[in-house]
């Protein structure tokens, strides 16, 4: 592993960048499709919640179901990434870079 500075190694200025052009969830493809259309069945049902001015914690309780389908879903995804993306990066030789944007990943899907 080089001892660069981040200012002079290209990977890590432009960590934002994708290392891939394509994902490598193909694996779970159909799950996530079955679980974004359930959860799209989910979110229009909260909708007609609000629309019938249905009790705050009853849509405040579908809501936090439909944060938590979201979160799944990510998780799969996340799983996914270190399976087959970042485990061929490490093995192609660019763990350094692939392990950057992972913990990049990992702050902006838990919110920090």
């Amino acid at each position: 592993m080089a001892n660069k500075p981040a200012s002079t190694d290209s990977r890590k200025q432009h960590w934002h960048e994708p290392l891939r052009a394509r994902g490598a969830y193909q694996a779970s493809k159909q799950d996530l499709l079955r679980r974004f259309r359930r959860l799209a069945g989910q979110v229009s049902g909260i909708a007609q919640m609000v629309e019938e001015e249905r009790y705050c914690p009853e849509v405040l309780t579908q809501l936090s179901a439909a944060i938590a389908g979201l979160e799944k879903i990510g998780f799969i995804l996340l799983r996914d990434h270190v399976q087959y993306c970042v485990a061929e990066g490490i093995a192609a030789g660019e763990g350094e870079a692939y392990m950057d944007e992972l913990i990049a990943t990992i702050q902006r899907f838990s919110g920090r």
